[in-house]
């Protein structure tokens, strides 16, 4: 395999882009017709029927309030893994005798589906919001702890030892040294956070709230609307596409900041 050297222009980049959904639109479009031989009403899953509906949908602002209490959701379920995980990634970096303390309970509830604790976060907090932030923060929750502790790891000890030379104070270590060299790893959970966060999210939705994508979903599946349905697949697939490139922006930025 040859190995790549220089990064391709932007035209070209977006051209392959480009095309790979153009593919992904034939296989959908060949698949529901391939299914359609057999079952008759999977043209309604059809691309044809599911991107008017979406433009008809975006057009009619149906969508906003969804997407954007959806979003919150996010953004409430990340602050506080953020808030949980980036200590607990610290002092687990920083401590061997805390990982081995820690790692096999931490793997035990990591390898836990986070959509199974959907009964025990109802009884816990009731119908509403909360155990849709207590569900989408435990999920977010362990690719934090778990890159943030590798970060603080792979820190060179000289960094450290310079430091102590210097009489820096432990606050003066993590601000300046252990914090900033630990960055580009918490960016990177992050980045993965956002991803399981993004799919557990439609069916936390389906928890009794009256509002989400995940709801709308429930909905047009009640009110037979299939085209529909899909549409909002898609606007799941694309926002969720956004957040992750933004997610690698800021990783770019800082790469090239340091």
């Amino acid at each position: 395999m040859k190995p790549r050297t220089t990064p391709l222009p932007a035209h070209r980049r977006l051209a392959l882009s480009l095309g790979g959904l153009l593919v992904l639109l034939l296989l959908w479009a060949a698949g529901i017709g391939l299914v359609g031989e057999e079952t008759a009403m999977a043209g309604l899953f059809s691309p044809i029927k599911a991107l008017p509906s979406l433009v008809h949908l975006v057009l009619d602002n149906q969508l906003t309030v969804h997407t954007l209490v959806s979003l919150r959701r996010v953004a409430v379920g990340l602050f506080w893994a953020l808030v949980f995980g980036i200590p607990l990634g610290l002092a687990i970096g920083a401590s061997q005798k805390l990982e081995l303390a820690t790692s096999g309970a931490f793997q035990f509830l990591r390898m836990v589906s986070p959509l199974s604790w959907m009964p025990v976060a109802v009884m816990l907090f009731g119908i509403g919001d909360a155990p849709i932030y207590f569900l989408l923060s435990f999920a977010a929750v362990w690719p934090i702890i778990l890159n943030t502790s590798a970060g603080v790891r792979q820190l060179d000890p000289r960094w450290l030892m310079l430091a102590r030379s210097l009489s820096a104070t432990r606050s003066e270590v993590l601000w300046k040294i252990v914090i900033p060299g630990s960055l580009g790893h918490m960016l990177t959970g992050l980045r993965l956070a956002i991803g399981i966060v993004w799919i557990i999210l439609v069916p936390c939705e389906m928890l009794g709230v009256s509002s989400g994508l995940g709801y709308f979903i429930l909905d047009t599946r009640d009110r037979l609307a299939y085209s529909e349905l899909m549409a909002v697949i898609v606007l799941i697939g694309a926002l969720g596409f956004l957040l992750d490139a933004t997610a690698q922006k800021l990783h770019r930025r800082w790469a090239r900041g340091r």
